[in-house]
């Protein structure tokens, strides 16, 4: 399936596939697909940035090649890697005059022994893949369709030069409802509702870990599953381990369940 050609169609075909964009991030991913540019999301954790990637690959028909980026991760690690043991019971299985056989020397040094890394998968797929590079900010150098990064540490500016760029926020109350409805169609409203109205207080404490978008959706999905039909202090209480992460960030969310769930 070929890419669309208006931002229009880009956030329909994103929201068929599960992932609703605003339009400042369909247009970005507009101009990146139809101008060849790599793109740099950044935000909080939890709000989408490896999703739309996802979605965008699964949706239009592309190989998604993902790049998990972790401290000391090299080029070798993302490019691709020589297969040495490999190379080497190769050479022990050739006799002697096989070995002075400049063909089946040659032989020896054949694409068998290459290990693809993310980076050179993506390079071989060119268009027909969608390559994410996920929290690069966690690699010690730069490496490039779709980067993400937590703002754990600062990005060169000599790799933002290169990408188009987009902030994913917070969604806006009603805009996590719909968000959360579209993920999860059978979830009750009104409970959804009370629980994204909830999450937005949290956001509000003084949490290490504050919830993102998939912890709302987690927690409706949870609180679906057990069957409550409101977000009472109890349910809430029963299922904290859907939002809060964190044994601290546990803590005050129960010290502050009452005005958390008060009226949502």
């Amino acid at each position: 399936m070929e890419y669309p050609g208006t931002v229009t169609e880009l956030t329909d075909g994103l929201r068929q596939g599960g992932y609703l964009a605003d339009r400042g991030l369909a247009t970005t991913l507009l101009v990146s697909l139809s101008l060849h540019r790599p793109v740099l999301l950044e935000g909080e954790v939890g709000v989408g940035k490896t999703e739309v990637a996802k979605v965008l690959a699964s949706r239009y028909g592309r190989k998604l090649i993902r790049l998990q980026c972790y401290e000391g991760i090299d080029t070798n690690q993302a490019l691709y890697e020589w297969d040495y043991a490999r190379q080497m019971l190769q050479i022990r299985a050739l006799s002697e005059r096989q070995l002075a056989d400049e063909e089946a020397v040659d032989k020896l040094f054949g694409p068998k022994f290459l290990l693809q890394r993310p980076l050179l998968e993506a390079v071989q797929a060119g268009d027909q893949a969608v390559l994410l590079i996920d929290e690069i900010d966690r690699a010690d150098d730069e490496f490039e369709v779709i980067l993400t990064s937590n703002r754990t540490r600062e990005l060169h500016d000599a790799l933002r030069r290169r990408c188009l760029y987009h902030w994913i926020g917070y969604p806006a109350a009603e805009r996590e409802v719909e968000i959360v409805l579209v993920r999860e169609p059978g979830a009750a409203e009104q409970l959804t509702r009370k629980v994204v109205r909830a999450v937005h207080r949290l956001r509000e404490l003084d949490l290490a870990k504050p919830p993102g978008v998939a912890e709302t959706i987690d927690w409706v999905r949870t609180l679906g599953f057990l069957g409550e039909t409101d977000l009472t202090p109890r349910a809430a209480g029963d299922t904290l381990g859907a939002v809060i992460k964190d044994r601290d960030d546990l803590e005050l969310v129960q010290e502050n369940l009452a005005e958390i769930t008060s009226g949502a």
